[in-house]
């Protein structure tokens, strides 16, 4: 009566496929680029397809509706000391999130230069300026539904279109900006504990800034076509 034996994985990968496995588990550098950095890469090149595309849409809608489209001025005003401030909200929480971007770069430097705590700490900030500005979202976003009465089908400002691309398009950076934050955090914890000391290597604080890099400039786009056009 035979028995069946534990396999291991490293004997249930095929030959031709060991180097590239061992490789990747190692994060050993290809093309002087090391495996983390140029999956990042890629998963950004391929998010940019995916907001462009958003936005290349609004703009077509946008473009060749014959509806007027709501003036942005107006929707998004905010109502400070008895007047309405137009796109006060949106142009604090676009300062918060490019102070992030400089806090994050910051933080790379830091890391390089093996300094624990000041990385930790300047990517704890780059953490509460996402935290900062996703709040500031939320407060947009219930201001919009619950008194502008905006929906994703409709609004009385103008072009219907305009609710499904406006959740639509921040929602989806929102996200980011959200996923961006937990990572940091995730990041800084692993600063301040000495992980990357041991390993003396701070690459992934490069690559987590990549990303954040990222999340803000396409909020400048959105920002730029969205808010301001």
């Amino acid at each position: 009566m035979s028995t069946s034996q534990p396999v291991s994985f490293e004997s249930s990968v095929p030959d031709n496929l060991k180097g590239l496995v061992a490789d990747w588990s190692s994060d050993v550098q290809t093309f002087k680029v090391r495996w983390s950095k140029a999956m990042m890469w890629i998963f950004l090149v391929s998010d940019t397809f995916i907001f462009g595309s958003f936005l290349s849409a609004y703009m077509a809608v946008r473009l060749t509706t014959t509806v007027p489209w709501p003036n942005t001025s107006e929707v998004f005003a905010l109502h400070v000391g008895g007047s309405d401030i137009p796109l006060l909200l949106i142009a604090i929480m676009t300062f918060i999130l490019i102070s992030s971007s400089g806090t994050m770069a910051m933080a790379v430097t830091s890391g390089y230069k093996k300094q624990r705590v000041k990385t930790g700490v300047l990517i704890l900030l780059t953490a509460l300026g996402g935290l900062a500005f996703v709040g500031m979202q939320v407060f947009e976003w219930s201001k919009l539904i619950l008194e502008e009465g905006i929906r994703p089908w409709g609004n009385e400002f103008g072009a219907h279109q305009f609710g499904g691309f406006f959740f639509m398009i921040t929602g989806f950076h929102g996200l980011h900006v959200s996923i961006g934050v937990i990572y940091l955090s995730i990041i800084a914890k692993r600063v301040f504990a000495g992980r990357y000391d041991r390993l003396d290597d701070y690459q992934i604080v490069e690559v987590a800034g990549l990303y954040w890099h990222f999340v803000d400039l396409v909020w400048i786009f959105i920002f730029a076509f969205f808010y301001l056009w």
